[in-house]
C-alpha cells in the first residue's frame, strides 16, 4: 500500500505527504527541531499570534512547490517524478540551517556562516544517511541542475518560499497588507527557454506580491519594537560571549551545545563536525539561558536579560537620516552615570545602526514576464510598471536604541 499521510494546515487545508523519503526526512530529529524555532523570532512581542514555526513554514512551502509543479506539468513542461521529488525535498529543507531565533542571531552564534551554507552542510549529512537519495536535491538547491527553473522555485525573487512566508506571516500576525494572491500567481507561472517566468496576465498579481513584501518588512519584520527586541537579544548574546572569553560566565553542563558556540573563538570556521551541536540548539536554549542570566552578577547581562524576558524593551527611534553622534554621546553618558558602568559597557544599552530593504532588485534574480507575442521583459520594464526605478531602489532607515525613563 503506497504511503499517504496528511497534515492539517490552517492556511492550505490538508497537506499530503505521499513519498517514503519525504516522510523519512520530516521524521528526522534535525527536521523536527524546526518545531522549536519560531518563524518570526521575537515578532510575537508585538503581534501575539506570530508564534508559528519554521516547521509550519517549510511544510507550507513544500505544499506550494507541489502546486507549482502540477501547474507547470499541466502546461506541458516536462518534469520527471525524480525531479519533482527532488524539488519538493529542496524546499522542505531550505530553512533547516536556521539557528535559534533565525535571522536575529544569524552570523552571531555562528560567525561567518549563514543559514544557507549550514543548510547545505546538513543536506550533505542527510544524503549520507539516506544513501545518496538527495543527490539531485542538492544539485537543484545549489543551482547546478540544467533545469534552472526548479532552482528558481526554491530560491529567487518569486519563489514558493516567499509566497508561503508572506501568506503565513500575514495570517498569523493579522496584518492584511501582506496578503498575496499566491494561488493566482501559481496559475500564471510558466517556463520559457529553461527559465521560470510569469504569463502576461499575471503582471498585476506579481506587482501586488512585491508591494506586499515591502509593506510587511516595514510594518512587521522591521517594526521598530520588533527591531528593538532583536537588537537587545544581539546585545545580550554579545555580552555573554564577552564574559565567556573573560572566564566570568560559567555554563551549565546541560547547556553544552550553547556553551560551545558562546565560547567559540572569534572567526572560528564552522565545520561539519559542529553540526551535531548546532542541530541540538533551538529557541528554548536561548530562552532558558536568558532566564538564568537574569540572576547573573554581571549587571549588563542580568539587566538586559530581565528586560527582554519581561518585555521592558529599549526605546527606539527610526528616521531617514543618520543619528546625531552628540545625541548618542549624551545617552551614553547618562546611562554610565545612572548604572555606574564604563563607556564600553554603556554601548550595550545605547547604540545605533541602519536597516535597508528593496522592493525588487533588478540586478539580482529577475522576475520575467512572458508576453503572448513571445517577448520577454523584466517586471520593472513593462508598460506603466508599478515596480519602476523608485520602488526598486533600496530604502534605508536609521535606528537609535536607548533605555527609557523606567529602565527598558
Amino acid at each position: 500500500m503506497p504511503l499517504r499521510k496528511i497534515i492539517n494546515d490552517p492556511i492550505y487545508g490538508f497537506i499530503t505527504i505521499d513519498h517514503p523519503l519525504i516522510f523519512s526526512v520530516i521524521r528526522h530529529p534535525w527536521y523536527q527541531r524546526l518545531r522549536r524555532i519560531q518563524q518570526m523570532a521575537l515578532a510575537s512581542l508585538v503581534y501575539p499570534g506570530a508564534v508559528h514555526t519554521r516547521f509550519h513554514h517549510s511544510l507550507g512551502a513544500y505544499h506550494l512547490m507541489g502546486c507549482a509543479l502540477t501547474e507547470l506539468r499541466n502546461k506541458g513542461i516536462e518534469i520527471t517524478e525524480e525531479e519533482a521529488l527532488a524539488a519538493k525535498l529542496g524546499i522542505l529543507l531550505h530553512d533547516i540551517g536556521h539557528g535559534p531565533f533565525s535571522h536575529a542571531l544569524e552570523h552571531l552564534l555562528i560567525e561567518g556562516s549563514g543559514h544557507e551554507s549550514i543548510s547545505r552542510m546538513i543536506m550533505h549529512r542527510l544524503n549520507e544517511e539516506f544513501n545518496g537519495s538527495l543527490d539531485l536535491t542538492i544539485s537543484i538547491f545549489n543551482g547546478q541542475y540544467h533545469k534552472r527553473f526548479l532552482h528558481q522555485l526554491i530560491s529567487g525573487q518569486l519563489d514558493v518560499d516567499r509566497m508561503d512566508y508572506l501568506t503565513r506571516d500575514s495570517f498569523f500576525t493579522g496584518v492584511s497588507e501582506g496578503v498575496i494572491g499566491y494561488d493566482r500567481i501559481l496559475k500564471m507561472l510558466t517556463v520559457h527557454e529553461g527559465e521560470l517566468m510569469v504569463e502576461e496576465k499575471g503582471v498585476y498579481s506579481i506587482e501586488k506580491f512585491l508591494v506586499a513584501r515591502r509593506l510587511m518588512y516595514w510594518q512587521v519584520y522591521l517594526h521598530k519594537t520588533v527591531l528593538s527586541a532583536e537588537k537587545m537579544l544581539v546585545s545580550i548574546i554579545t555580552r555573554a560571549k564577552a564574559l565567556y572569553k573573560k572566564g566570568t560566565l560559567v555554563g551549565d553542563p546541560l547547556d553544552a551545545p550553547l556553551d560551545f558556540f558562546l565560547s567559540a573563538q572569534t572567526g572560528k570556521t564552522f565545520r561539519e563536525a559542529d553540526l551535531d551541536g548546532f542541530c541540538a540548539l533551538d529557541d528554548t536554549d536561548i530562552t532558558g539561558a536568558l532566564k538564568r542570566w537574569m540572576r547573573h552578577p554581571d549587571p549588563i547581562l542580568s539587566t538586559l536579560s530581565s528586560w527582554l524576558i519581561n518585555r521592558q524593551l529599549l526605546k527606539i527611534r527610526l528616521q531617514g537620516t543618520p543619528i546625531d553622534t552628540s545625541e548618542v554621546r549624551a545617552k551614553w553618558e547618562g546611562i554610565q552615570k545612572q548604572m555606574g558602568i564604563s563607556e564600553e559597557e554603556a554601548s550595550y544599552f545605547v547604540f545605533e545602526g541602519a536597516e535597508s530593504i528593496s522592493t525588487y532588485n533588478a540586478h539580482d534574480e529577475m522576475i520575467r514576464i512572458l508576453f503572448k507575442n513571445g517577448d520577454v521583459k523584466d517586471i520593472s520594464q513593462v508598460d506603466n510598471a508599478l515596480i519602476h526605478q523608485t520602488l526598486a531602489s533600496p530604502v534605508k532607515k536609521f535606528y537609535f536604541c536607548f533605555p527609557g525613563s523606567n529602565g527598558g
